[in-house]
C-alpha cells in the first residue's frame, strides 16, 4: 500500500457547511502488513446502526476545520489522540444518504490497542488491505436510488464483516489510489431500487 497516491491526489470538495462532516481512514502497519481500521457503529446510534465505518462524524463549532473534526471524533470513538495521527492526505468528499457531506482524510496510527467509546462503537476492527483487494472479497451492485439516480453500491466481504455504503465507496477510492486494485468495469448486478440491503 503506497500513501503516495493520496499525498498526490487532488480531492474534489462539496460544500454545504451546514451538514459538515469528516472522517479519518486510519492506517495501520501489523508486523510489516498494512491493514485499515474501521470502527461497527453501535446499535443504539440513529444513523446507520450497526454498519462498518471509520471514525468521524459532524463538525463542531470549536473545530478550526475539517480535519480536526476528523481528529476529534477519531480520539472521542476510538481513544486515538490527534498528535498520533500522521494525515497524509484525503480524498473526495461524498454526500450521504442523510444528507451529510463528508470529507475523507487518510492517516497513519500506530498499531496499538484502541478503546471503543460505549455509546457510539461497538466494535473496533482491522481489516487486512490483502484481503480487501482480494477481487474474490468484492461486489458490486448498480441500482437506481430515489434521490440519487444510477449509483453502483460496493460490498467488501472480509473476516465476517461487510464495509459497504459510503464508506464502501470511500474505501473503493483510498484502494484504487493505493494499490494495484481497480473497481471492475461493471457491476456484478442490477438489482431495484427497494431491494434488500445488508444491515
Amino acid at each position: 500500500m503506497d500513501l503516495t497516491g493520496v499525498a498526490q491526489y487532488t480531492p474534489s470538495a462539496i460544500a454545504d457547511p451546514a451538514k459538515e462532516a469528516a472522517v479519518l481512514a486510519p492506517i495501520i502497519d501489523q508486523d510489516g502488513e498494512p491493514a485499515i481500521l474501521f470502527t461497527k457503529r453501535s446499535e443504539q446510534l440513529g444513523d446507520h446502526p450497526g454498519q462498518m465505518s471509520f471514525p468521524g462524524g459532524g463538525r463542531e463549532p470549536s473545530d478550526a476545520d475539517l480535519q480536526a473534526t476528523a481528529l476529534r471524533e477519531a480520539d472521542e470513538e476510538i481513544g486515538l489522540r490527534p498528535d498520533e495521527a500522521d494525515v497524509v492526505g484525503r480524498i473526495d468528499d461524498i454526500e450521504t444518504v442523510t444528507r451529510y457531506i463528508v470529507r475523507p482524510f487518510v492517516g497513519r496510527i500506530p498499531d496499538r490497542e484502541y478503546t471503543p467509546d460505549e455509546y457510539e462503537v461497538a466494535e473496533i476492527v482491522r481489516l487486512p488491505v490483502a484481503a480487501l483487494i482480494d477481487r474474490s472479497n468484492y461486489e458490486s451492485e448498480h441500482r437506481d436510488h430515489p434521490h440519487y439516480g444510477p449509483i453502483r453500491i460496493h460490498f467488501f466481504h472480509v473476516a465476517g464483516y461487510t464495509v459497504w455504503g459510503a464508506t464502501g465507496r470511500m474505501l473503493a477510492q483510498l484502494l484504487e489510489l493505493t494499490t494495484d486494485w481497480e473497481i471492475p468495469p461493471e457491476a456484478d448486478r442490477v438489482v431495484d431500487a427497494d431491494a434488500d440491503l445488508p444491515v
